[in-house]
């Protein structure tokens, strides 16, 4: 077989994976973090995913390893330079041009980049301003190496929003709305969404005397929250929406949204984590997110990555070491894919 049919062939597998990951309704991913000193190796990571079914992964900085082991695998990557080296990419383009051609270049022939998220969860915060420009450099690197095709966004928190309930209610923050319109003018152009981080645990667990269990879980069987006349039977769909409102307060409401992590603790903060409800939340999220949209846009089928692969001990206690499918040794925390 020769080097030209052979990357040939590797290039139609990876978008046959693709295809089909559309084609089933499932364009689900599982955020891989390697805040552990226990953890198996990127190897075997990736045939995990590959038994799992899961088609797609978000990196949180570029690991050579990772990358090396994904090469031919079919599985897509997102990935972004660490919110510290914002502010470098943003006012120096040869800064954009050597990490796009450290980090991507190397690999594109037989790896999948989806998405270049420049910051994570890096607005609101002291890097926001650069993130425009970096985004800017980012597609001009990609462009000049051939790769104009990459999506470039960013990841934003639900803190981004200064209002978020009711849904109809959403608006970003009076501090970052002219740069979240900035970013969302770089998107509508190349047509690229936004990702988002939505965590109905975190609001369940900090107010639970407004906010019940089953709307956190999706378990309501009659509606919660009555917006506009659009019925709210799930606290994610009014997250969601909270962002679909913003977006169209400051005149962006075609961006389309992808959620960038979601996803339940099994322990930490008992009563409210428990395997119990790290199962509930995740099974019918993904029922969920696979067959219907939002309240808002009903008809978008979001894609969305669970948070997380894996338990790590190094990240902060105790919440956050708790979060992943499968202990570090690759057995499954509870059943799940």
């Amino acid at each position: 077989m020769g080097p030209r049919f052979s990357g040939f062939l590797i290039s139609a597998m990876l978008f046959l994976t693709q295809l089909l990951s559309l084609i089933d309704g499932r364009d689900i991913g599982v955020c891989y973090g390697l805040n552990g000193n226990n953890l198996p190796s990127p190897g075997d990571v990736i045939n995990l995913y590959k038994t799992s079914g899961i088609n797609n992964i978000r990196l949180y900085q570029p690991y050579p390893e990772v990358l090396e082991a994904a090469r031919g695998s079919g599985i897509s990557l997102s990935m972004g330079p660490t919110n510290e080296d914002i502010q470098s990419l943003a006012t120096d383009q040869s800064a954009a041009d050597a990490w796009v051609n450290t980090n991507i270049v190397p690999y594109k022939d037989d790896v999948q980049f989806r998405f270049i998220t420049i910051g994570n969860e890096a607005i609101p915060g002291q890097s926001s301003s650069y993130i425009p420009d970096a985004m800017n450099n980012i597609m001009n690197s990609l462009a000049s190496f051939g790769l104009g095709t990459t999506k470039v966004t960013t990841v934003v928190p639900m803190n981004a929003l200064s209002t978020s309930y009711p849904p109809s209610d959403g608006a970003f923050g009076s501090d970052i709305t002219s740069i979240m319109t900035s970013i969302m003018a770089i998107l509508a152009l190349q047509d690229s969404p936004l990702l988002i981080n939505v965590y109905p645990y975190f609001a369940y667990a900090s107010d639970p005397t407004h906010i019940s269990l089953d709307y956190a879980l999706f378990t309501s069987t009659a509606p919660v929250v009555v917006d506009q006349g659009l019925e709210y039977y799930n606290l994610f769909d009014g997250m969601v929406d909270a962002f679909n409102a913003a977006l169209d307060k400051i005149g962006f409401g075609q961006i389309t949204l992808i959620v960038a992590e979601t996803g339940w603790p099994t322990a930490g903060n008992e009563p409210y984590t428990s395997v119990a409800n790290a199962q509930t939340y995740n099974k019918n999220l993904l029922n969920h997110v696979t067959q219907k949209g939002t309240p808002k846009r009903p008809e978008y089928i979001m894609p969305t990555f669970f948070f997380e692969m894996f338990n790590e001990d190094l990240k902060q206690p105790t919440v956050e070491q708790n979060f992943g499918f499968f202990f570090p040794n690759m057995n499954p925390v509870y059943p799940f894919w």
